[in-house]
This record gives C-alpha cells, structure tokens and sequence, in this order.
C-alpha cells in the first residue's frame, strides 16, 4: 500500500514514517504543509493519504480542507486523518464530504501500533475509523428533537460502536451479544432512522452520519 504523510510536526512525520514502513507500508512521501501534500498526491497516486488537521500557516483546518481537495482530485482516495484534540465538526466535515475509506483519529493512537494499523489498513479497505473518544463527546451531548432519541440504550451503544467502523461480528464481541442481536438492533436503528434500502446509498454510512449531524 502507497501512503503519502502530511504532518508539519517534524518528530511525528518521521516516527509515522519509521512506524508504517516498519509494519511493511510504502511511504512515497512526507510533506509539512497542505499545498506539499497536494503536489505529493497528484505525483504518487497513493492509495491512501495519513493528514494531520491543523497545518501551517494558520493551523485551523487545512488538514481537512487539503483532505477534501485530494480526494475530490483523486476519487477513491483513503484518507486517515490526526488530530490532537477531538474536534467533532472537522470529524462530519470530512465524512460529509464521502464516507467511504476515511478516519478520524486522535494522535495519542499512534502510540498504539496495533490500533492504528487496524485503523489504517480498516479505511484502506473501504470502511471508516472514527476515534472512539469522538465518539464519546458526541454521545455526551444534550439533544432535543433528534431522531436518535427513539433509539434505545442497547440500540445508541451499537449506533456507538458502529460510528467507530467495526463490522458486525466486532460490533458483537465489544458488547458482549449474539450476532443476531446485532442484526436486529441494527435493523431497528435504520427503521428508526427512516433509513430505507437504497441502492446509492450504504445505510451504515448513513447512520453514522446522521449520528454525527446530530451532534
């Protein structure tokens, strides 16, 4: 797999790098800024793309903002964005964007191999990976007139794990059920979401947004 780094933090783009060619990645490029990353991308065609939010100059949001640009640029780009603090609206604006093959970590996973490469290779796949802490924060809020309110404790702690990326089966094993609760739980949160079969549309993704919206 061909990943291209944009990280303005020297330490941290240099040990990401050691970090994935150690678990056998091919990084074609290391950027500092958002216009590097740009020109990285449409010269190595990299399957996917490891940002860091905030970038110079003004360290906001050029990370999302230069994630986007790729991926409408290269469509079917993955994109696994860092973070150092949980930043909920950058998290929808990435993913509101196209839910597919894109993350949401918090950078003290990097620290985790094993969690950040199963997050990695998870969107390399076609799936997402939001932060589990975001996850929290979001879950955390007061709302009022949301449809997520018809949904029950069990039905949010699946929407929860879902959000996260896991499958069914991982889904399952986190909180203890059978497989066919998880079906069933996850059938209800679609009838509640007023989320009905479509061929354009991948109701999870969906969900998830929705979830995330509600935020």
């Amino acid at each position: 797999m061909r990943i291209v780094i944009a990280e303005d933090d020297t330490l941290l783009r240099e040990g990401l790098s050691l970090v994935l060619r150690g678990e056998g990645f091919d990084v074609v490029a290391a950027t500092a800024d958002a216009p590097s990353f740009l020109t990285a991308v449409a010269e190595h065609r990299p399957d996917l793309a490891v940002v860091d939010v905030r970038m110079p100059p003004t360290h906001t949001d050029e990370g999302i903002q230069a994630a986007v640009a790729a991926r409408r640029a290269q469509p079917g780009l993955a994109v696994l964005v860092l973070s150092a603090y949980v930043e909920q609206s950058f998290a929808t604006d990435l993913l509101a964007d196209g839910a597919e093959r894109v993350g949401y970590l918090l950078k003290e996973r990097v620290g985790r191999v094993d969690t950040f490469v199963e997050a990695l290779q998870r969107v390399a796949d076609g799936g997402t990976a939001i932060d589990p802490e975001v996850v929290a924060q979001l879950f955390a809020q007061k709302r009022t007139g949301d449809p997520l309110e018809r949904l029950t404790a069990r039905e949010r702690e699946v929407l929860s794990v879902m959000a996260e990326g896991l499958g069914n089966v991982a889904i399952g094993r986190r909180l203890h059920i059978t497989d066919n609760a998880v079906h069933k739980h996850i059938r209800n949160i679609f009838m509640k979401l007023d989320l009905a079969p479509d061929d354009h549309t991948d109701r999870r993704v969906a969900a998830v947004l929705r979830y995330l919206d509600g935020a």
